[in-house]
């Protein structure tokens, strides 16, 4: 996923305002595909804990 997120610095990876911000963008994205929160909920859980993650993968911090 960490591919795939837009060019968006962000100095703290905890700085939640901006993951949720990217979690939001997922989410309209998904909606206009015709995708339901419910079917990416069933997916992949939390959307925000996963774009925590790909930013985490993406700065080259941990990751699993």
């Amino acid at each position: 996923m960490a591919e795939h997120l837009p060019n968006v610095l962000v100095d703290d990876m905890d700085d939640a305002v901006a993951i949720s911000d990217l979690a939001d963008q997922v989410m309209k994205a998904a909606d206009r595909e015709g995708i339901s929160s419910d079917e990416i909920s069933g997916e992949v859980g939390i959307v925000f804990e996963v774009v925590l993650e790909a930013m985490k993968n993406r700065a080259g911090g941990e990751g699993g």
